[in-house]
């Protein structure tokens, strides 16, 4: 949920008007808006490129994910995980924009453990390749930008330790 939909939703229920601190992170919000665009823009408009990188960087770390008996051996397989790499690169996204990290918990990270412990994927492997999807994705991004969007992935990547 966005800052505006937040204190919107916090006056309402204390009804009340937004207090100068909350309208000052509104304003905060907006002005910090088009970063916030040109981040999710570059991140959308390269995810294949993200996702190809990182995972050369993750089968270079972990060639046992891709040998006979790995999680990532054969072409279905690997093709499950990199489709999987995608969705990440697009939650990410969508904090971003969101300036909150919210849509990530309440869309991935909920029961995301679960699931793949419930499908054998190893959980430190899937931090390893968030980690490398981090590195590929801040690698196409300005410093000021590579700062804005790193917690993002390390919300990601702290929630599935």
């Amino acid at each position: 949920m966005s800052v505006v939909s937040q204190v919107v939703l916090q006056a309402d229920d204390e009804l009340r008007y937004p207090s100068a601190g909350e309208l000052r992170s509104i304003a905060e919000f907006f002005q910090t808006g088009d970063i916030r665009v040109r981040i999710a823009t570059t991140l959308a408009e390269n995810e294949k490129r993200i996702v190809e990188q990182a995972s050369r960087q993750l089968w270079q770390k972990r060639p046992d994910f891709i040998a006979p008996g790995g999680n990532a051996y054969g072409s279905r397989e690997r093709a499950l995980c990199l489709r999987d790499y995608g969705w990440y690169v697009r939650l990410i996204t969508y904090g971003i924009i969101a300036g909150d990290k919210g849509p990530i918990e309440s869309i991935g990270l909920i029961g995301v453990r679960e699931m793949y412990n419930s499908l054998g994927v190893p959980v430190p492997g899937m931090v390893t390749a968030i980690a490398a999807l981090k590195d590929a994705s801040l690698a196409l991004l300005s410093e000021e930008e590579a700062a804005e969007a790193a917690p993002y992935f390390d919300y990601i990547i702290q929630a599935m330790s």
